[in-house]
């Protein structure tokens, strides 16, 4: 399953920046990646007097756009999506997801500082690694700007070298559901041992089942 790191930082400090030479870095070196960005509300994909635009007034509740290149989604939502509910999304075999934003997640952290912008947005316990324009006095290894290689060494080391690990999410009504370490096991163990039995299925690396029920 993709590792996921998040990036945070104030605006301007330069989050958006650190995660393109991240993406250049770790692509040179062979990672399969994908990104998620927080963004601002009121973001506009769907502009009027496009195809999408017009399907969307026309009462479609979502619009998928597919291309042999790219698929779009646009749908409405009532509320802000987790980060967990957009990983859920991001389907594709990925060796690592960046984030920008979504402080508020459990998700390893590298915070952008700038000296003029003020204090950490992060506690030193949030983080796995700090890029700043200045020394700190805190217990978390820093870096400045400019030593994209080193920090990419540091994901290497701490990340990408276990991402052999066991990953499991439960989502129940587009509700992810929080799940203690002994049923996310019987989980895991369960489903991956009824599909690895049946024929034609050989090492699965992903499993993804959807179940519906209700009158039609």
């Amino acid at each position: 399953m993709s590792v996921v790191i998040s990036i945070v930082g104030r605006s301007s400090s330069g989050k958006t920046t650190l995660l393109e030479n991240l993406i250049g870095e770790l692509k040179r070196r062979g990672y399969n990646l994908a990104t998620i960005k927080h963004s601002v509300p009121g973001f506009g994909l769907d502009q009027p007097g496009k195809d999408s635009w017009r399907l969307t007034e026309a009462g479609s509740g979502a619009v998928v756009l597919s291309s042999p290149q790219k698929v779009a989604l646009i749908k409405p939502v009532n509320r802000e999506a987790t980060l967990e509910e957009l990983l859920y999304l991001v389907d594709g075999d990925f060796d690592l997801i960046l984030t920008e934003g979504f402080r508020g997640s459990t998700t390893p952290k590298i915070e952008v500082h700038r000296k003029e912008l003020g204090g950490l947005l992060c506690s030193p316990e949030e983080l796995f690694a700090l890029v700043t324009d200045e020394p700190l006095d805190i217990a978390v290894p820093q870096f400045s700007p400019g030593e994209v290689e080193a920090l990419v060494d540091l994901v290497e080391k701490r990340f990408l070298a276990l991402r052999e690990v066991e990953e499991t999410l439960l989502i129940i009504n587009d509700t992810p559901i929080s799940l203690n370490p002994f049923a996310r096991s019987i989980i895991h163990k369960t489903l991956l041992g009824m599909v690895s039995a049946l024929r034609g299925a050989e090492e699965v690396k992903s499993l993804r089942i959807s179940l519906r029920r209700g009158q039609v």
